[in-house]
């Protein structure tokens, strides 16, 4: 049926017709689509659309692509009335419709949607576009699609010719919509623009936008064509030349070349050296845009970067060696007898093994760890100890390491690729037996990707590290005459085959005198050259130096001293360069000026009696410190509170005490039911401070049995060491750095484990003389020596203030008749009459020589008489408080 015969349309006439979804196209008027259909509604709609007399149909655009089962909601308002020019049924059912356009239409009302749609539409009237506006419009959409089709080149000529023949906007417009727009979204537009100049406007812009970047698509094709054929004929123009040099006898050194002169100058291992050979060879022969070559070039360079055959040499002499660390640390002597001996036994190995001709690895013994409180000098003593041997030095930082390619490396197979970080400090240090430090070697972690402290083994053991193999090397790699030092802040989080090949060497926190001497020697002329500054600008006497030491800094180290000696510095610096010619010196007056108010105060310790509270030691990663513990009672029913940010550990000392006292109740005079109706709180002050570790497990039975026996515990003493449930007292660690924070504190009397009896000899000279140790071996020792028995009025007020303010279990010397009760009260006066006379004769308390005394069941023979009087004196008064 052609254009004459075809039944019109009127415009603006409302009819009703089957209607076709269609997703991802639109149907433009006069032009013809092919559409396979197979959907059931859509079936049915073209069946019913063949019934008509006009076998016309409306089709729609889905909105969305992915609804199956479109409803009104999902279609776009406007479509087109088309007519079904044939249809062929496919053995699948569905149909193959080829459509020509008529119309535009609008749907104005759906009338069914089941078992398929159909709308009543109305067909809008076309406007007549004519004139030399038009025709000029015509002309520039003719000329852009042309273009369009030279730099496409998908269109046939039949095509081209066939578009540029029309004259009539309207349907020039729909041709090019229908084969040059390809995006669903612009070809609705497309089809709602009513108006032809308008919709030929949109649709030469469309054009324009694609002809750029078809020519941008071009310039890109043409430069990368002209690049591969410049680097064709350059490859063929360099053998060309090759060719030419060879036949006049002419060399000229290529890139392989220069690597292989490297390689033969380098003289590395035999296995070493024909592993790079052959990377030459496979670099010499690949074309030069192969994206392996940046791979294989860099393999290359970090194999001939190594120091495979470069040292130095040493020079160990003793006393240049005992110099330097003089010069380098105050103090520490027990620490640099020790390196010293270490550094004379290795050097004589050494010797006997040059002597012999057999290989340095093994002679290397132990590897040296040391391990301490951040800040006491670990790095430092490693660098003092490079220096005394003449020997470069290189350290890495193995906190957070949990990647065990971070020791071995990656595998080249890898984008990115590089050694691991032992193969890339010993390239930075250019020899093969430096001193190497592995600063942080307990915090290293382990994660699916591999276990980095397994990786160590290989480095450290001194019958693997010769064969050290890297991955991304995967040579290997001799390590035997690198001197490696170990650092760390808690030796038991170091893993145990770790910890067996090291000579672990503890350094200790400094005391107060040695703190103020390394502040004047060592830190201050440090920080005054880093600040510009002279001595006689800023001087700073020992006494402030003390005043700044106890009362900003609280640290093992010195780190923390440095940075307000730098504080003081900078603010020196300003006053200098307002005035030149001042001359500062600072007094314990002054010094707030520079670093304002005490960050620290040392309150008094209690030194009084007192009933439920210890005193402990414990030690953390910046030293020891004190351990306070309090026990109350309460009415209850034996409910057992543990406070202050404890540990596992130290909550099971604090069960295991609880145990040996519930066990022991009748020898400690405690009724054996207390815990029927008796609660218990234990309590370690500062709770901002985790705590943790086997180390207050006499501390918390003494704290317990005082609170539960109403004797005090003596406020002189302090006390270390685990209890088991029969009652012995296990040794501990960090006895050195508990005794130096007791003895910083003020407390002279201290309670040590007689396994530790062994360690105080690592106490200095000094502090021993001061304090007086007793050693226990099991818990009624540790009884008998820090719990003192009530006088007859402190008994008394003990009562009355205990029925008035807090209940406690019923002890069983309660129940002993009344004249025993009054003897032994009368007794405990007299004592305590005997050990106040002292003090009114007017005599004061001498100190006493230092002692080392075994545990005594009289406690009273531990301390001074004038001592214990003042402290019976002060106690009454207070406990009647």
């Amino acid at each position: 049926m052609n254009e004459q015969q075809r039944p019109s349309v009127e415009p603006e006439a409302i009819e009703v017709y089957p209607l076709v979804a269609l997703k991802n196209m639109v149907v433009f008027p006069r032009t013809r689509m092919s559409l396979a259909i197979a959907r059931e509604k859509s079936v049915r709609a073209v069946e019913e659309a063949l019934l008509r007399a006009d076998r016309m149909l409306v089709t729609v655009a889905q909105r969305s692509s992915e609804v199956e089962d479109p409803q009104p909601a999902d279609l776009y308002g406007c479509g087109a009335l088309v007519e079904i020019v044939t249809v062929h049924r496919q053995p699948d059912g569905s149909l193959q419709v080829l459509l020509n356009g008529l119309r535009r239409v609008r749907l104005v009302e759906f009338q069914d949607l089941e078992p398929f749609m159909r709308v009543s539409v109305e067909v809008p009237p076309e406007p007549q576009a004519q004139g030399p506006q038009a025709d000029a419009l015509v002309r520039h959409a003719t000329n852009l699609f042309e273009h369009y089709a030279q730099l496409n080149r998908r269109f046939s000529v039949e095509d081209i010719n066939s578009i540029v023949a029309i004259k009539s906007p309207a349907r020039l417009a729909d041709m090019l919509a229908a084969h040059v727009v390809s995006d669903v979204a612009q070809q609705q537009d497309l089809l709602e623009t009513f108006d032809p100049l308008a919709r030929l406007e949109k649709v030469c812009v469309f054009i324009g936008n694609e002809i750029e970047i078809l020519e941008l698509e071009s310039v890109i094709r043409n430069r990368v064509r002209s690049q591969v054929d410049r680097s064709q004929k350059e490859f063929y123009l360099r053998e060309q030349l090759r060719a030419i040099q060879e036949e006049l006898g002419m060399e000229t050194p290529s890139e392989a070349d220069e690597l292989r002169e490297r390689l033969r100058q380098k003289n590395l291992p035999p296995e070493a050296a024909a592993k790079v050979r052959k990377e030459i060879d496979r670099l010499e022969h690949m074309p030069p845009q192969s994206a392996e070559i940046a791979v294989v070039r860099s393999y290359i360079d970090w194999m001939l970067a190594l120091p495979w055959n470069e040292r130095t040499v040493d020079s160990f002499d003793l006393e240049r060696t005992r110099r330097i660390l003089d010069e380098d640390h105050y103090g520490l002597e027990s620490i640099k007898e020790r390196i010293i001996e270490f550094l004379a036994v290795r050097q004589l190995r050494l010797q006997r093994a040059s002597e012999q001709g057999q290989p340095q690895r093994g002679s290397q013994g132990q590897i040296l760890c040391f391990i301490g409180p951040p800040g006491v000098g670990k790095t430092s003593l490693g660098q003092s100890i490079a220096r005394a041997l003449g020997r470069k030095f290189v350290r890495i930082a193995l906190g957070g390491v949990h990647d065990e390619a971070e020791i071995r490396g990656h595998r080249r197979t890898y984008v990115g690729a590089l050694p691991g970080r032992i193969i890339q400090s010993m390239k930075s240090a250019g020899v093969r037996n430096p001193v190497f430090l592995l600063d942080e070697i307990d915090k290293l972690s382990s994660e699916y990707r591999g276990d980095p402290a397994a990786a160590l083994l290989e480095v450290l053991d001194p019958e693997q590290n010769s064969q050290f193999v890297d991955h991304y090397l995967e040579v290997p790699y001799d390590l035997s005459e690198v001197f490696f030092i170990c650092t760390g802040n808690v030796k038991y989080q170091i893993p145990r085959p770790l910890a067996d090949r090291m000579d672990i060497i503890e350094v200790p926190g400094y005391m107060l005198e040695e703190k103020v001497n390394i502040g004047l020697r060592h830190l201050l002329p440090k920080v005054l050259a880093e600040h510009g500054l002279t001595p006689e600008q800023l001087k700073i006497p020992r006494s402030v130096m003390e005043r700044i030491v106890t009362d900003y800094t609280r640290e093992a180290g010195v780190r923390n001293l440095e940075r307000q000696l730098a504080t003081i510095c900078r603010k020196a610096a300003r006053r200098i360069i307002a005035r030149p010619s001042t001359h500062l010196r600072l007094t314990t007056s002054s010094l707030e000026q520079y670093l304002g108010m005490p960050r620290y105060s040392t309150p008094p310790l209690n030194m009084h009696m007192q009933v439920g509270a210890a005193m402990g030691l414990a030690v953390t990663e910046n030293g020891g410190i004190l351990l306070p513990v309090e026990v109350v009672t309460m009415t209850g029913k034996g409910e057992l509170l543990i406070t202050g940010q404890l540990g596992d550990v130290m909550r099971e000392s604090a069960i295991a005490a609880l145990s040996y006292i519930r066990s022991r109740a009748t020898e400690l005079n405690i009724d054996p039911n207390f815990q029927d109706v008796t609660d218990l709180h234990i309590h370690l002050p500062e709770n901002a401070i985790p705590k943790d570790g086997p180390s207050a497990g006499i501390t918390i039975a003494t704290a317990l049995i005082s609170a539960l026996t109403r004797r005090p515990v003596r406020g002189d003493v302090a006390m270390t060491g685990e209890i088991t449930l029969r009652g012995r007292v296990l040794g501990v660690g960090g006895l050195k750095e508990k005794i130096l924070a007791a003895h910083q504190a003020g407390l002279r009397h201290i309670v040590v484990p007689a396994e530790n009896k062994k360690d105080l000899m690592e106490i200095p000279a000094r502090i021993r003389q001061q304090i007086r140790f007793t050693l226990v071996e099991t818990m009624d020792q540790v009884i008998a020596t820090a719990l003192a028995e009530p006088s007859a009025a402190e008994a008394e007020a003990d009562s009355e203030s205990q029925a008035l303010a807090e209940p406690r279990p019923l002890q069983l010397d309660e129940r002993v008749p009344a004249s025993r009760g009054r003897s032994r009260s009368r007794q405990a006066a007299i004592e305590n009459r005997k050990l106040e006379e002292p003090l009114r004769q007017g005599g004061e308390p001498q100190e006493q020589p230092s002692l080392i005394l075994p545990a005594q069941e009289d406690h009273a023979a531990d301390l001074p008489q004038a001592q214990l009087g003042a402290r019976a004196s002060d106690e009454t008064p207070e406990r009647k408080r």
